[in-house]
């Protein structure tokens, strides 16, 4: 069957988000609240087990603050903090403190000149989602992806693969039409559970994770001139990744 569609994750995938954003963010947020939580960079890498930003923040309380004398309204609390750093966050990609990765943008653009649909398939926010592609990408990129698959629209955030079976039948279409691109463990396990073929582009907090069954596992996708490195999988003698190449691993 021929490959239709590529559906991405966006943290991590699509840009270096983490560290330098959305960590930085939850401190701001933190900080507005009044409360001195600070999530260094070494913490933030153990918390990046857990998927969705509102439920990092109660695993983090329920298991580094054990002394914390939880409010009575704390998941109100929790909810209106994710917001206030999804404010800070979505103000630092304003200022284009956030680029996307090498080679995210060229195949973007390939895709959508071959004819290949575009889907996001993602556990951060949709504000998140948008705001990235409008100030990383280009004005109009949330329209270059035919479904936005993000937050809480399904009630199981990955590992669980609900995301990208959401994201397939908004698009009709069935795992073998489809290629996934994602960049951590938890990511891989919703993508295959979902039954796609999946290339992992890694990142400073993924580089350890176990990645068994992806087509291939990269240090991002790479650029005519500036080849992208292999940890695992056949690159059939390209030193980056194209359309003809992801068309080969479909195969």
């Amino acid at each position: 069957m021929a490959l239709q569609a590529l559906i991405f994750d966006v943290d991590g995938t699509l840009a270096d988000t983490e560290r330098d954003g959305h960590r930085v963010a939850f401190n701001l947020a933190f900080r507005e609240f009044g409360l001195n939580w600070d999530w260094n960079v070494e913490l933030y890498g153990k918390l990046l087990a857990v998927t969705g930003g509102k439920e990092r923040i109660r695993f983090f309380v329920e298991y580094f603050l054990k002394d914390y004398d939880m409010p009575a309204d704390f998941d109100a609390m929790v909810a209106e903090m994710h917001k206030t750093k999804t404010r800070h966050y979505t103000e630092m990609l304003s200022g284009g403190l956030i680029p996307v990765r090498p080679g995210v943008k060229r195949l973007l653009e390939e895709a959508r000149q071959s004819g290949l649909r575009l889907a996001i398939a993602t556990t951060t926010t949709p504000d998140n989602v948008t705001a990235l592609l409008k100030y990383s990408l280009a004005e109009d990129a949330a329209d270059w992806f035919e479904v936005i698959a993000a937050g809480d629209i399904v009630p199981a955030k990955k590992p669980a693969p609900d995301i990208y079976f959401w994201a397939m039948e908004k698009m009709n279409l069935g795992p073998a039409d489809c290629l996934a691109f994602e960049d951590s463990e938890n990511g891989l396990k919703s993508s295959l559970g979902a039954g796609l073929k999946t290339l992992i582009t890694i990142n400073d907090y993924t580089a350890d994770h176990d990645f068994e069954g992806a087509l291939a596992v990269l240090s991002d996708l790479g650029e005519p001139g500036n080849a992208c490195q292999v940890f695992s999988g056949d690159m059939r003698g390209r030193s980056y990744v194209d359309i003809p190449l992801l068309r080969q691993w479909h195969e």
